[in-house]
């Protein structure tokens, strides 16, 4: 495909803690020249005057499942990355625990030529651990793979890393940056048990975060912790769900000074365990939506920095699956397309400012995972952007879900805005629809 020249016009650019109105050209797939006093644009660039729109940076989502290879009934990277567009997201990394599961680097490979076959996004695919691949795990190239991903909770087949020699030498000999799963798997079968006890099979959606309670997920962050702190392991630990585990983080500490690191997810920061009695198993993820006095306290966490990232944990099943009974319905639920415009709201609402989120989805994912040349709008830097229409109205509904899975827990959803034009690597790939323009590129790592 032939480069296209651009001059972004008039736009608040949201960038680094400040908002301006300035103008942006891309050039090579990359950012060539930003200013706030006016860019004369060549002949040969497409001219975009985005008066009166945002300009940011694309969204990193550090944690996405995109079911592909072995699951490609619930999803797969051409659809899950479409809807990722689609949402402003221009970049991902997604998880192992598929059919073969991502635990060699052979299979790690074969993942990255699907991404580039097929993905309409960026991508970087994480090598998950066992109790049995060790040697797999030293052999990561840390410049263009994003990390090692350890199941310390249920998952998949057998990466459920649950033998603590195993855990100690992950911990002390991976060379790479660590994301867990952190729930306390001895924990959960004893809560299940008792449930099942008095519930039978027939239990509510209502006791999955009582089953999976904040004691599973405290005991499993906590140890994670000691064990970086052992070993001096850079840790980022996703997902976090609990008031007691967000005090587990420090607020006073440079994210780059950082070597232990968490993430929240934009289900755990909008829903509570109130809304099982409407959504039930839709809402259904793990770790578990808990009961309501959680959620300010993982705002309060993440707006005073103790929390750095903001993620989705994308995880869609199909409907059918989600309808099962409880112990046969799958955890997980689809968010990529709408995580920033979900932010947006919470903009909108006064809770939180444009530019922490930018920092949270944009800046923090790239300054965490070491992220050459992406996260921001620096000169020099690939043209990832997102032009957002803040006066655009948006309904989330069957018609206009790109989820392979066709649902969101967030239907009949209305939104303030709208993503307005998706570029990725210089090309515009979404112009208020996919423009059948795809460009993606394996991203790689300073480290």
């Amino acid at each position: 495909m032939s480069e296209v020249s651009f001059t972004i016009k008039n736009a608040t650019l949201i960038n680094e803690g400040k908002s301006v109105i300035g103008d942006l050209r891309i050039e090579n797939g990359r950012i060539t020249e930003i200013s706030t006093q006016g860019i004369q644009a060549k002949s040969t660039d497409t001219v975009i005057d985005a008066t009166g729109l945002w300009l940011m940076p694309g969204v990193i989502d550090d944690q996405v499942h995109f079911r592909e290879p072995g699951f490609t009934h619930k999803a797969d990277i051409s659809s899950e990355s479409l809807a990722a567009l689609a949402g402003g997201v221009t970049t991902y990394m997604e998880m192992p625990n598929v059919n073969p599961q991502t635990t060699s680097i052979e299979k790690l490979e074969e993942k990255m030529a699907i991404g580039q076959l097929r993905s309409h996004v960026n991508y970087s695919f994480f090598l998950g651990a066992t109790n049995h691949n060790l040697e797999e795990l030293r052999k990561i190239n840390i410049r263009n793979t994003c990390g090692v991903k350890i199941f310390m909770g249920s998952s998949t087949g057998d990466m459920l890393v649950d033998d603590i020699s195993v855990l100690d030498a992950i911990f002390s000999e991976v060379p790479t940056l660590i994301a867990t799963h952190c729930e306390s798997e001895v924990r959960i079968r004893q809560r299940m048990t008792e449930t099942k006890f008095w519930y039978g099979d027939d239990i509510p959606a209502e006791l999955h975060p009582v089953i999976r309670d904040e004691k599973a997920c405290y005991l499993s962050s906590s140890f994670a912790i000691e064990l970086a702190k052992k070993h001096n392991t850079r840790l980022h630990i996703l997902h976090i769900t609990t008031a007691e585990e967000a005090a587990l983080f420090p607020n006073n500490v440079p994210l780059k000074d950082k070597k232990i690191t968490s993430e929240v997810c934009v289900h755990h920061l909008h829903f509570t365990a109130d809304d099982y009695k409407n959504l039930g198993h839709l809402i259904k993820c793990n770790p578990a939506i808990k009961d309501r006095r959680h959620k300010p306290e993982l705002w309060k966490a993440l707006l005073d920095d103790r929390l750095d990232i903001i993620a989705t944990d994308h995880a869609p099943h199909t409907w059918e699956e989600k309808m099962n009974p409880y112990s046969q319905s799958p955890a997980g639920l689809p968010l990529v397309q709408h995580s920033l415009q979900l932010m947006l709201e919470y903009v909108h609402d006064g809770a939180i400012s444009k530019e922490k989120v930018v920092e949270k989805m944009c800046h923090a994912p790239a300054i965490c995972f070491q992220i050459e040349d992406r996260g921001y709008l620096r000169e020099g830097y690939y043209a990832d952007l997102v032009l957002v229409n803040p006066n655009a109205p948006h309904t989330v509904s069957k018609e206009n879900i790109l989820f392979k899975c066709a649902w969101s827990p967030l239907e009949g959803k209305s939104f303030n805005s709208s993503i307005e034009k998706v570029f990725v690597n210089g090309t515009l790939s979404w112009d208020k629809q996919y423009t059948g323009n795809r460009n993606p590129q394996r991203i790689t790592f300073l480290r």
